[in-house]
């Protein structure tokens, strides 16, 4: 298989993985969904049996003719993934699902940004709202913090869908050190 840049590769043979959507129907190329493999009408060999003992739990990780594997994906016209993140690790804010590892991995194209994590923080408008904790490159450590914190938010809208910016984000104080 050909290395695509930001791609997981493709499914193993014999193996129908794919990016479905809340109802189990297998989604178009470039949208978003629940990675998962086929299981129905015949299951994989080797593909896990359930939970012993808990059918409830073994039911509720299947959706359609899909055994949900509990990622959040996009699949390309070529059969690659991407991962966007863990299913469970999902910011919904004003009903947009948003994966914490595309907006840090956006925050990190910024040349201000060393590292970064991102989270949900409780909002009682959105519900939740993402929240940027970002250490900065030494050289901006004396950048003023309003306009800094409006460069990344503006940047992360830039790269990623406008309502994925982080609505809070935290710098390091003055006088505090970068990496």
């Amino acid at each position: 298989m050909n290395i695509k840049p930001g791609r997981l590769g493709t499914a193993l043979p014999h193996y129908d993985v794919q990016v479905i959507d809340g109802e189990g129907h297998v989604l178009p190329p470039g949208q978003e969904g629940d990675m998962a493999i086929r299981v129905r009408p015949t299951k994989p060999v080797g593909m896990f049996l359930g939970y012993v003992d808990n059918l409830q739990k073994t039911a509720a990780n299947i959706r359609g003719d899909f055994w949900l594997l509990g990622d959040r994906g996009i699949k390309d016209e070529d059969g690659y993934f991407q991962f966007v993140g863990r299913a469970d690790d999902i910011i919904n804010s004003s009903g947009y699902r948003i994966g914490p590892s595309e907006v840090e991995n956006a925050l990190l194209e910024h040349p201000a940004v060393a590292e970064s994590a991102v989270i949900s923080s409780p909002d009682p408008d959105r519900g939740e709202v993402v929240k940027a904790l970002v250490v900065l490159a030494p050289e901006f450590l004396s950048h003023d913090r309003d306009q800094l914190t409006q460069e990344l938010q503006q940047h992360v809208k830039s790269v990623t869908a406008p309502y994925k910016y982080p609505r809070k984000v935290s710098l390091p104080a003055p006088g505090e050190r970068g990496r």
